[in-house]
């Protein structure tokens, strides 16, 4: 289990124990997405002392340059936002996704899950097909915001998504 957050979180509880306390929780990574690498030194050294994977993302206007220095501090998986833009669904997949996750196995024998507007299992099926993992986050969150008038639909509602989403690993 990952959990997605900003830098402000980590860094206003303490970072060393802001780490501490999702590992206890039974955390076992964490992406801070608007933390670079450059500077992530002190939450790096937390992960590493409390046993928490660090995920750093990649993107398609990332310079190959900037992959090594990603790819080194990386514990966990790269992440490979495939799109540029704000996340959600959408209709197709990224086209370049092969060539993109070639160029960042040069740089880390970690895996390369790949997220941004992957919502159908059809997506999956094409993403999971070259990639190490799949991220379906805005699909799962509009299972939710759908029924929020109903919240007893919700677990229902989500079993049946992540069964169809799943489908597209199945082979």
């Amino acid at each position: 289990m990952v959990f997605y957050t900003y830098y402000n979180l980590v860094f206003s509880n303490g970072v060393d124990a802001y780490v501490a306390r999702a590992r206890e929780a039974g955390l076992d990574g964490l992406l801070t997405l608007d933390l670079p690498p450059e500077e992530a030194g002190e939450l790096l050294a937390a992960c590493q002392q409390h046993g928490l994977q660090t995920v750093f993302i990649v993107a398609p206007t990332t310079p190959p340059e900037r992959l090594a220095k990603i790819g080194a501090v990386t514990t966990g998986f790269v992440y490979y936002v495939s799109r540029e833009g704000v996340t959600g669904e959408r209709d197709s997949v990224a086209a370049n996704i092969p060539e993109a996750l070639a160029a960042i196995k040069q740089h880390t024998r970690l895996p390369v899950v790949v997220g941004f507007g992957i919502s159908r299992r059809e997506h999956v099926a094409e993403v999971a097909a070259v990639a190490d993992g799949v991220v379906v986050g805005s699909a799962l969150v509009n299972v939710i915001k759908e029924r929020l008038d109903d919240r007893t639909a919700i677990g229902p509602a989500m079993t049946a998504k992540l069964a169809d989403l799943m489908e597209g690993v199945q082979r």
